[in-house]
């Protein structure tokens, strides 16, 4: 693509006596400007005619985006040596993670569940089928796996169905965890709708500091729609739970997560509100995933990628005008985009990650024994999928999980790095990929870019992150704020 006239893209790549062209990617951000990146992930935005000089090696030391090119490591004029080391140490410090391994195991307890909701993505079973209930031996088995990775910090989170439906499990795999955890620093988190909570949950909890995950859609009419449950009370059983934890836990104890249903997409400024009213500081504008009752294509709760688009930038919005009038309040899919924008520290969001986050930053411990690359593995499998299925944890043992599926495979095949499409995006740095996604949706582990749902989305998020960044002082001085 010729970005004018004068532009010749052989030039782009030879060498000059003024200085060097540095390794970058780049993509229009709107008319008249760029996004570049680097190859250590900082990033530059630049007027067109600006580019062109810069790409065919006019651009004059005089000018002021000389200095600009070269302190964020696009040109250099001493020679690519030095200049190479510094990317290096900052690619390294974005892929630091990887040497630890798997940091977060889930272990599915029960498939049980009190609620009904709309966009389950797991085959919830009625509170009285046990035999969807994980055993202890088979929780023990887990135990072992999870703790045969080398990475020294971890985190157990419980999830179901309805995870308190099994607390004793829950109860067992916390003490043998901590029992045998030899040192290392181990976080527990549950995932629960908590209308099971009772006061010998809350002791436990605290006793063991165990922190607490709900889910919360909205005001009343939207979350009881989206999450019913027979005495029609969802929403008011998650706010009394609400309190009695941070009564009895303390305010930071227990988060909460929304889903967007085609419901939701007219009311993103009353979701926003309605965390603020219940004292949340962080809200998590989360699309639908299309897996279980979900991913029907009946289904009345879902809607195209664009409504979701305009749906986020209005919450957004709505978020920063808040910011704007004193009240401290986070978009946390925007944080963990603009920690990777703004810094060279890497995130543990499992969606943004190169290799994929799939097994090296999760495992799924299912209720069975089976063993899952991610959540939405587990969630795949439920629809007959079994491609993510790693292995069991009484046939299989850690170094089979990767030598034995066809995990490495995937992560390899999956990288976006060497993706047309991808290799060449400006946003690639701040990106990752989705294989459990794109196999679901488009049969394909890095799926076809240009009708992605999962490029199309964050795509659209990246540039207008990068538009505030560039055009709104107030809200760059919030959104920088929230990198840290």
């Amino acid at each position: 693509m010729k970005l004018a006239p004068t532009f010749h893209e052989e030039s782009f790549y030879q060498d000059s006596a003024e200085y060097e062209i540095l390794p970058l990617r780049f993509t229009r951000l709107d008319q008249g400007r760029y996004v570049l990146s680097a190859f250590g992930g900082e990033h530059l935005v630049i007027p067109d005619e600006i580019f062109v000089e810069y790409a065919e090696h006019r651009l004059t030391r005089e000018n002021p985006w000389f200095l600009e090119l070269e302190s964020r490591h696009f040109l250099t004029t001493e020679g690519i040596g030095v200049k190479g080391e510094l990317l290096a140490a900052q690619y390294r410090t974005r892929q630091s993670r990887l040497p630890d391994l798997t940091a977060l195991h889930i272990f599915v307890i029960t498939l049980r569940c009190d609620n009904s909701c709309q966009y389950c993505q797991v085959s919830r079973v009625s509170e009285d089928k046990h035999a969807f209930d994980m055993s202890e031996a088979t929780a023990d088995r887990a135990i072992d796996l999870m703790l045969a990775s080398p990475s020294p910090t971890l985190k157990v989170e419980f999830q179901g169905g309805e995870s308190l439906l099994n607390f004793p499990l829950l109860r067992h795999i916390v003490l043998r965890t901590k029992a045998r955890a030899e040192g290392r620093d181990i976080e527990f988190v549950v995932a629960t709708n908590l209308a099971p909570l009772t006061a010998e949950m809350l002791g436990f909890f605290k006793e063991h500091q165990v922190f607490v995950s709900t889910s919360l859609d909205g005001p009343a009419r939207l979350h009881n729609a989206n999450r019913p449950r027979p005495s029609g009370d969802a929403y008011e059983r998650t706010l009394d739970g609400v309190k009695r934890c941070r009564d009895a836990l303390g305010k930071d104890s227990v988060s909460a997560l929304m889903t967007c249903t085609a419901r939701s997409l007219d009311e993103p400024e009353a979701i926003v509100d309605e965390y603020l009213r219940q004292g949340f500081r962080e809200i998590f504008l989360r699309s639908i995933s299309p897996y279980g009752f979900a991913a029907k294509k009946n289904s009345r709760i879902n809607y195209e990628t664009d409504q979701f688009i305009a749906f986020y930038k209005r919450g957004l919005a709505r978020i920063l005008e808040h910011n704007r009038s004193g009240m401290d309040i986070r978009e946390v899919y925007a944080s963990i985009l603009l920690r990777r924008m703004l810094t060279s520290f890497p995130t543990g969001y499992v969606d943004l990650q190169s290799p994929a986050g799939i097994g090296l930053s999760v495992l799924v411990y299912n209720y069975d024994g089976d063993v899952y690359a991610s959540d939405e593995a587990r969630m795949l499998a439920e629809m007959g999928d079994k491609t993510f299925r790693l292995g069991n944890v009484h046939r299989d043992s850690w170094s089979d999980l990767w030598t034995k599926s066809p995990l490495l495979g995937v992560l390899h095949e999956s990288m976006p790095e060497g993706v047309p499409g991808c290799s060449d995006c400006a946003f690639q740095p701040y990106c990752g990929s989705d294989p459990v996604r794109h196999h679901a949706t488009q049969g394909d582990f890095m799926g076809h870019q240009p009708t992605s749902s999962f490029c199309r989305k964050n795509m659209a998020i990246f540039r207008h992150l990068f538009s505030l960044l560039e055009d709104d002082p107030a809200a760059a001085r919030i959104l920088r704020r929230w990198a840290l």
